[in-house]
């Protein structure tokens, strides 16, 4: 299936880019996490990150379909 990902904050400094599309096999954020951490060596474990599937928040366990709009939502601190 392919998904579009939006990262934010240091993930999108890790992955070199704010978006992308991807094609995936993952079956869940969780999944797709694990495997975009991998491409991007991402340093945050899941519990650190929040997701947010097609414009809403979203457990890691929800179940991807294809053209999903996924977001991963790092730890952010502002001055």
């Amino acid at each position: 299936m392919n998904v579009r990902l939006l990262y934010f904050a240091s993930l999108a400094d890790c992955a070199g880019c704010s978006e992308e599309m991807r094609q995936t096999a993952a079956a869940t954020p969780r999944d797709l996490y694990a495997e975009v951490s991998r491409a991007h060596a991402f340093a945050l474990a899941p519990e650190r990150v929040r997701v947010a599937v097609n414009g809403a928040m979203a457990s890691w366990e929800h179940a991807l379909a294809d053209g999903d709009e996924i977001v991963f939502l790092p730890p952010v601190s502002g001055g």
